[in-house]
């Protein structure tokens, strides 16, 4: 099979010209031609030897994902599910701003760590992607936005990336660097570092890796703030407990571009989203990691058995984090209307990994009772 170039970073495409007996001036050329430019034909790359061009001809390609549907929200968001082969397909979301685009990217064919609010994990896991499989989600969006939008030569669609789509990044830690790479680089989407964000459930080896590696933006999935529930909702929390991923966090911050790790937190009913869980993660945190909170409406899919948050529940919540001076931010939920929205991408998965027996045999969740209308103090009133 051919060679495919967007599997590599800037420093692999100079190895690869190398050894083609070229310079690496020239991989710098091709490198824009890919993307900068969106070209996958060599014959259109203009100032680039024919020679050249014709060695690449012969041996390599610039290999796209097959796009299997496109849907667009009525919010403007828009989904896309790419063929990645063998029956799995995954899924890339662009959302709109007003400031911003933003693309949400898959990083692998289902996820491994069965998070119970998620309906990627429910689906189970296939197999890790390859740079050049998270890369042309990039490059297809990217370019193909430009076309749609008319924007004008030089003018960006993306500006900001997430890796929040499908999987949990840093367990395909060897692909995701030189992608991560490819979309920081110059003469590649040039992004900055403050507007490129590794989505994590907590892998501390490699959250202490990507700091030394490629730091970035990190977000972690937190979701509950002690570990007996964390274990429930974030299996991974059995590995790596709430203390040593904190520990993980503030060494991360040392090298992070932002001053502070986002924690996600989705507000499930009755689960997570009482006022003394809200105390408990401000004891967990103040004075202990600098960050913020960005508290996720739950988009409900049928196998969770959980329930979205009430909308008043929520700014109950997150008032009382922010009266502690913690900045808090409820995620507007986007893309719903089309299961685009923040853990309802699931795409197509070969399960590898018997995801739905292991997980029914799970004990369910306890669910915290509400009180009864008026039985609330005066106090968790006014707050």
């Amino acid at each position: 099979m051919a060679v495919n170039l967007l599997d590599f970073d800037l420093d692999g495409l100079a190895a690869y010209c190398e050894g083609l007996g070229e310079k690496r001036f020239r991989a710098v050329q091709l490198f824009r031609w890919i993307h900068q430019k969106g070209a996958s034909d060599f014959a259109q790359m203009s100032d680039l030897a024919k020679s050249l061009r014709d060695k690449l001809a012969a041996a390599a390609e610039v290999r796209p994902l097959p796009v299997l549907t496109e849907q667009a929200s009525a919010d403007g968001t828009i989904k896309w599910l790419f063929d990645v082969g063998g029956g799995d397909a995954v899924e890339a979301v662009f959302i709109p701003e007003d400031d911003r685009g933003t693309l949400c990217v898959s990083s692998q064919a289902g996820c491994a760590v069965g998070c119970r609010f998620c309906s990627t994990g429910h689906q189970g896991f296939s197999r890790n992607l390859a740079t050049g499989e998270i890369l042309a989600q990039l490059w297809f969006a990217e370019h193909h936005l430009r076309r749609r939008l008319a924007l004008k030569p030089g003018e960006r669609a993306i500006t900001n990336v997430v890796m929040m789509g499908m999987g949990e990044p840093l367990q395909n830690y060897n692909a995701l660097v030189p992608a991560l790479k490819v979309m920081l680089d110059d003469h590649g989407y040039g992004l900055s570092r403050r507007r490129v964000t590794v989505s994590t459930s907590g892998v501390v080896p490699m959250m202490d890796r990507l700091r030394q590696d490629c730091p970035v933006a990190l977000a972690v999935s937190l979701h509950a703030p002690n570990d007996a529930l964390r274990d429930e909702l974030v299996p991974l929390n059995r590995k790596y407990p709430l203390q040593e991923l904190l520990e993980a966090c503030n060494r991360y911050l040392e090298s992070a571009p932002r001053d502070f790790i986002t924690f996600e937190y989705c507000m499930l009913d009755g689960v997570n989203d009482t006022d003394a869980h809200a105390r408990q993660l401000i004891a967990l945190v103040q004075g202990h990691v600098r960050c913020k909170f960005n508290l996720i409406p739950f988009n409900p899919f049928p196998a969770s058995g959980l329930k979205r948050s009430p909308r008043e529940r929520v700014q109950a919540f997150a008032q009382i984090l922010a009266d502690a001076g913690l900045v808090t931010t409820v995620r507007k939920t986007r893309g719903d209307d089309i299961d685009a929205a923040c853990g309802q991408l699931a795409g197509e998965v070969q399960d590898r990994t018997d995801v739905q027996r292991r997980m029914t045999r799970r004990q369910p969740i306890r669910i915290h009772a509400r009180p009864a209308p008026g039985a609330a103090s005066a106090k968790e009133t006014s707050s």
